[in-house]
C-alpha cells in the first residue's frame, strides 16, 4: 500500500516512525522536544501551538515525504478548551493537575460516590482526568469556563489542525474513555456529567471506529482516527486476548485485552476501550519504580546496583516484607497509608535483605493489581513488562514467579508513534478495499525476550502468600471485594 507514518505527541516531544504499510518495517524516524517557554508558567498549563511547532520540527527534511497516510497519537487527559470560533480559550491542562484534586473528590460526591461513578462511566474522577479538570475551571476561572464551547484532547486538536480546521471535529474510543464522560459500556458520552462539571453543555468530538479516517488533508493525505498513547503503544505491541502490560514507571500500571467492559464498583478498574474495538481494563498502583528508587537512596547505590544486591539474597528476602506503600495507595484504596517493612531479625538485617524485599514488593503489589483483572474474569497468559526498570536482572529474574505468568520484555521502540503508524496503514487498507474495518494489518511482533516461571512457581507462591498475609493483617478487608 506504500508509505504510512506515525506520530506520538508525548508530554516532553513529538516522535515520527515512517513504516512501511505492508511489513510494518520502520524506513525513517524524527524527534522534537517541545518548546518550553521562559518565565514562571505552570507545568501543567500548555500552549497547544508548541505540539504543532515539535511536531513540524520532527517532521523536517523531508521526513513525511511519500506518506499516504499518518496516525497521530498523544498525551493522554489533556484537555483543550475551545471558544465558539475554535480558539484556545486558556492554555491546555495537562498531565495530573493537583489543582484538580479536590475538584475531582467535589464531583465524586456530587454524583453520589466512587460507586456511582464506576457504574456511569466506568471510572472514578481522579485529578488528572479532563472532567475534573472542568470541574476545577468552572470553580477556578469561570470567565473561562463560561466562554468554553467546545472540549477536545490532545490528539484530538492535532488531528483538527493536521485537517486544516474544519466544521467536525473527531476522536477515537480509546481516547474519549480517558475523559471521565464518555463510557466504554455503553460506546456513548455522558454529557450531563459535562455539565455537572463544568456547568453548561458544550460540543464534544464525534467518536469515530477504530479503522475510520478522521479525514483527508487537501493534498491528499489521509489522517485516521488516532488515539491515546496507550491506546497506541497497546497496538503497536500487537497485544490481545490473554495479553497484559505492566508499566514500571515511578507509580505503576496493569492492563489488559479484554472483550467486554469491566464496571468494578470499587473504582479500582479503570474501563478503557483500545484501538481495535475491544477492551483495556487498567489498574493502576502509586508504587512501583519509586519503591526502588526509595530503598536504592537509602541503601547508597543506584537501580543497577539495587538489582546486584537483591541477587545476593534468596526469595522471600530471608523473612523482611516490604508494603511498598510510600505514597499513599491506590490499589488497593489506602490514600492516607504508608509503607510498612517488616520480618526484621538480626539475619534479615543485611543490605542484600532489603534490595531484595523492595523488588518482590514492587512486583507483589503489581501482582496485587493483576489478580484484580483475573478476578474478573480477565485471561492473563503472558505480560508484557514496559519500561527502564523491566531491564534490571533482579526484576527478570523475580517477575515471572511473583506475577504466576510468562513474562515477555520487548526490545525499546517507539511503540505508541508505532501503533499509531499501523492504525494509519488500517485506515488506508480499508479505504482502498485492501483490508477490513475488523481486522488490523499483521505487522510482526517485535523482538523480545522471554522469561518463564518454570519451577520457580511455587517458589513465587510462597513469596506472594508471605506479601499477602503481612498486608492482611495490616490492611484488613482491604482487596475482599476484588481479589478472588
Amino acid at each position: 500500500m506504500g508509505i504510512v507514518a506515525g506520530l506520538d505527541s508525548s508530554p516532553d516531544s513529538t516522535r515520527i516512525v515512517v513504516c512501511d504499510a505492508d511489513t510494518g518495517a520502520v524506513l525513517r524516524q524524527g524527534y522534537a522536544p517541545h518548546p518550553t517557554e521562559g518565565g514562571e508558567g505552570r507545568p501543567s498549563d500548555v500552549d497547544p501551538q508548541a505540539w504543532l511547532l515539535s511536531l513540524g520540527d520532527a517532521a523536517g527534511g523531508g521526513l513525511l515525504e511519500g506518506v499516504r497516510a499518518i496516525g497521530v497519537c498523544a498525551q493522554q487527559h489533556a484537555l483543550v478548551p475551545l471558544d465558539g470560533q475554535g480558539g484556545t480559550v486558556r492554555p491546555a491542562l495537562v498531565g495530573g493537575d493537583k489543582r484538580a484534586q479536590s475538584a475531582a473528590v467535589d464531583l465524586i460526591d456530587r454524583l453520589g460516590g466512587r460507586e456511582v461513578w464506576a457504574k456511569e462511566v466506568g471510572c472514578v474522577p481522579q485529578a488528572a482526568q479532563p472532567v475534573a479538570k472542568l470541574r476545577w475551571l468552572a470553580r477556578a476561572e469561570p470567565d473561562a469556563a463560561q466562554r468554553t464551547a467546545c472540549v477536545v484532547g490532545a490528539h484530538d486538536w492535532l488531528v483538527w489542525q493536521l485537517l486544516g480546521r474544519p466544521a467536525r471535529r473527531t476522536t477515537d474510543r480509546g481516547a474519549a474513555s480517558g475523559t471521565g464522560y464518555w463510557s466504554a459500556a455503553a460506546g456513548s458520552y455522558r454529557p450531563e456529567l459535562v455539565e455537572l462539571a463544568l456547568g453548561h453543555q458544550v460540543a464534544l468530538p464525534e467518536v469515530l471506529g477504530p479503522a475510520e479516517p478522521a479525514g483527508t488533508t487537501p493534498e491528499g493525505l489521509l489522517i485516521s482516527a488516532g488515539t491515546g498513547e496507550t491506546m497506541a503503544a497497546a497496538f503497536g505491541l500487537g497485544i490481545g486476548l490473554g495479553d497484559a502490560v505492566v508499566s514500571l514507571g515511578a507509580s505503576g500500571s496493569v492492563m489488559a485485552v479484554h472483550h467486554e467492559a469491566l464496571v468494578d464498583s470499587t473504582g479500582m478498574i479503570t474501563s478503557l476501550a483500545d484501538a481495535t474495538g475491544m477492551h483495556l481494563p487498567v489498574v493502576h498502583t502509586l508504587n512501583a519504580v519509586r519503591t526502588l528508587r526509595g530503598t536504592a537512596e537509602l541503601l547508597g547505590v543506584d537501580l543497577e546496583g539495587l538489582s546486584e544486591l537483591a541477587t545476593k539474597s534468596t526469595p522471600g528476602s530471608h523473612g523482611l516484607v516490604l508494603l511498598p506503600y510510600l505514597e499513599g495507595e491506590r490499589t488497593p484504596h489506602l490514600p492516607h497509608t504508608a509503607g510498612t517493612l517488616t520480618g526484621l531479625r538480626r539475619e534479615s538485617m543485611k543490605p542484600e535483605h532489603l534490595a531484595r524485599a523492595a523488588f518482590e514488593g514492587m512486583l507483589c503489589g503489581l501482582a496485587d493489581a493483576l489478580d484484580v483483572l483475573r478476578g474478573r474474569g480477565v485471561a492473563v497468559r503472558r505480560v508484557f513488562l514496559l519500561g527502564a526498570a523491566a531491564e534490571l536482572p533482579a526484576v527478570q529474574a523475580a517477575a515471572p514467579a511473583l506475577l504466576g505468568a510468562r513474562v515477555v520484555v520487548v526490545q525499546p521502540a517507539d511503540y505508541a508513534a508505532l501503533g499509531a503508524a499501523r492504525q494509519a496503514a488500517w485506515a488506508l487498507g480499508v479505504s482502498e478495499g485492501t483490508l477490513s474495518p475488523s481486522s488490523p494489518p499483521q505487522w510482526p511482533a517485535p523482538s523480545m525476550q522471554i522469561f518463564e516461571p518454570g519451577d520457580e512457581l511455587p517458589v513465587g507462591q510462597a513469596v506472594r502468600q508471605q506479601y499477602t498475609t503481612v498486608r492482611d493483617q495490616i490492611h484488613p478487608d482491604a482487596f475482599s471485594a476484588t481479589v478472588q
